[in-house]
């Protein structure tokens, strides 16, 4: 009888093993055929947060902790320093856009720069002191015309250069763990603990709540081109929107189950071709729709998590770190 038992515990053991083997055949993803991604010298060590280029297609910025602001002429290649001469408090700048060769600057302390030149010159623009909450994200919309969400979701817009701002929804959602506005205007907002998510359109009067998929709280939520939603969840679960619609969700993905440190952010490069960036240089795509995935294992050795993944085209893509981290995406290197 023991003899039995014993060999039937075997068995059990060997079938749980070959399923688990079935179903986590991605445990540890393999290396991708590309690899177009190379380090960006940069003369800091602060955490990256935003980039954004001017009219000039060449001319970018990059905002961060500890007042940086960091300057391209080519594209990326090379960045120098900026200095605000703010004084002797610190900020940390969260969000920058242009429109043209108008810009501008977010960040917390309360703080709102604008440049009408490229940033030649930048304006510390005053922010009355019974703002809600505290400027966080910033689209730059035309001529002296702007969109400022703060970090508890009010927003605002003005077209006067920030002088008169025009609140666009009646009340704050709340302290939020990140934002994302879409290219037509919406709005999806991750609560702070990542227990529910909030998303505005134009013309609604408040934010609307969401419950979260399952268990498991939200890291970040952004757009894909199409304006659908993407979801990121504790412990590296992904999810991709059927549809525009606000909580119309495809089945929870987990592109690698063995990653130990959770996935950061998402961006798109093309309709297919799909980045997904996390914590210990771990750098994940799919050239598929998110069907398949691979690792770029190049950067694994690059000391940083990696926070944000930005395509400012096809061709032009930048992932932003900490301690002065950032790739640039090089199609030649593919």
């Amino acid at each position: 009888m023991y003899a039995a038992l014993n060999w039937l515990r075997r068995i059990m053991i060997v079938v749980v093993a070959l399923g688990l083997a079935t179903s986590c055949s991605n445990y540890f993803l393999p290396d991708a055929t590309i690899h177009p991604w190379r380090a960006v010298q940069l003369p800091t060590e602060a955490t990256l947060a935003d980039i954004a280029f001017t009219g000039n297609t060449d001319h970018g910025w990059i905002v961060g902790n500890r007042n940086t602001l960091l300057e391209t002429q080519d594209g990326g290649d090379s960045w120098s320093l900026h200095d605000l001469n703010l004084g002797e408090q610190a900020h940390t700048f969260t969000s920058i856009d242009f429109a043209g060769d108008e810009g501008w600057v977010t960040g917390m302390p309360s703080i709102l720069l604008h440049t009408a030149n490229g940033g030649k010159t930048w304006e510390n623009i005053p922010l009355s002191n019974e703002l809600p909450g505290t400027p966080f994200l910033i689209t730059a919309l035309g001529s002296k015309s702007a969109e400022m969400a703060t970090d508890i979701g009010a927003i605002y817009r003005t077209e006067d250069g920030g002088r008169t701002w025009k609140a666009m929804v009646q009340a704050a959602v709340g302290v939020v763990r990140n934002m994302t506005r879409s290219t037509d205007g919406r709005y999806v907002a991750v609560s702070s603990r990542g227990n529910f998510y909030s998303t505005w359109a134009p013309g609604q009067d408040e934010w609307i709540p969401h419950n979260r998929q399952n268990s498991r709280r939200l890291q970040n939520m952004g757009f894909d081109k199409a304006g659908k939603l993407w979801a990121i969840a504790r412990g590296g679960q992904v999810r991709f929107s059927n549809s525009r619609a606000a909580d119309d969700f495809a089945a929870a993905l987990s592109p690698e189950f063995g990653t130990s440190w959770g996935l950061l952010d998402i961006a798109f490069r093309t309709n297919d071709e799909i980045w997904i960036t996390g914590g210990g240089g771990n750098l994940l795509c799919s050239l598929d729709g998110g069907q398949t995935w691979l690792k770029d294992k190049a950067v694994n050795d690059v000391p940083s998590n990696f926070y944000r993944i930005v395509f400012e085209a096809p061709d032009r893509g930048f992932i932003l770190g900490q301690r002065g981290t950032i790739l640039k995406y090089d199609p030649q290197a593919v």
